[in-house]
């Protein structure tokens, strides 16, 4: 008597099939969320204030060498409000990245041995991120209250479209990275001082005016026309500038799809490797 045997093999391509899956496969994305940030603050003695430190001590560093010591302009407005507002969105955008291109290595004993989609583990990384950002911006709310600025409605309705930009530039770039870092553990060292040198083309410590005749292109860089955006929402610093926002959108959705080209073509290859 023949035993039938299925053998489940990931397309090469992206399907709208996947999206499918990935909604059957919620419970198993909740999961891993979840693990994720109960095991990043065990036996931690302030928890999830992490989140709230790093980027205020961050700010606070900064606004004494680069506010008060190198005079950097903030657009009219108190250089501390206008650096936290640039570092809450890169710090997502930036651990995001952190946590996404390890997430295939670090997950290794399930990857090899358990089928689901293997999707679900940047997409985690991210989600975890996002719980981190709504953490912090805590301090930003305390920081408008302080310098008495009230964002408009206007303002803060194109909030959740700046963090879309940001998570499909974080999961699209991301997912290239996880992919690599399977075949090349380079990666994980390398990333550190990427993600440092991207601190710099992006205008977290100063104002995109500065940038001067460079601006169109340091505007490549998504997270410009995010924290740009933000800035003018939230501080009132600049008008909104859409064409910008557009910029960043079709940027982010470049690098949302070559990392889901690359992450569902070698997609096949990581159990053996990994």
């Amino acid at each position: 008597m023949s035993t039938a045997i299925t053998v489940i093999r990931p397309k090469r391509l992206f399907h709208l099939s996947d999206l499918r899956e990935l909604w059957n496969y919620r419970e198993l994305l909740y999961f891993l969320s979840w693990r994720d940030l109960k095991v990043r603050y065990k036996q931690t003695v302030l928890g999830v204030l992490w989140s709230i430190l790093q980027p205020l001590i961050t700010m606070v560093v900064f606004s004494f060498f680069f506010g008060k010591l190198a005079g950097m302009p903030s657009d009219g407005v108190p250089y501390p409000i206008f650096v936290y507002t640039g570092l809450l969105f890169w710090q997502f955008f930036s651990d995001a990245l952190n946590e996404t291109s390890g997430s295939l290595v670090a997950n290794k004993a399930i990857v090899s041995k358990v089928y689901f989609p293997r999707l679900l583990l940047p997409i985690s990384g991210v989600i975890t991120k996002f719980v981190d950002f709504l953490i912090s911006a805590s301090i930003l709310v305390v920081l408008m209250i302080y310098y008495g600025y009230a964002p408009n409605l206007s303002g803060l309705a194109i909030l959740p479209l700046l963090l879309v930009l940001t998570f499909m530039a974080a999961i699209g770039l991301g997912l290239l990275l996880s992919a690599v870092n399977v075949k090349y553990r380079d990666v994980r060292y390398a990333l550190p001082f990427f993600i440092q040198l991207l601190l710099f083309v992006t205008p977290v410590i100063y104002p995109a005016s500065i940038a001067g005749s460079y601006s169109k292109l340091l505007a490549l860089n998504p997270m410009m026309g995010v924290i740009q955006s933000a800035r003018a929402a939230l501080l009132g610093t600049t008008p909104i500038n859409w064409t910008l926002i557009l910029t960043s959108f079709i940027a982010s959705v470049v690098l949302l799809v070559i990392g889901l080209i690359y992450f569902k073509k070698t997609e096949r290859y990581f159990a053996d490797i990994i």
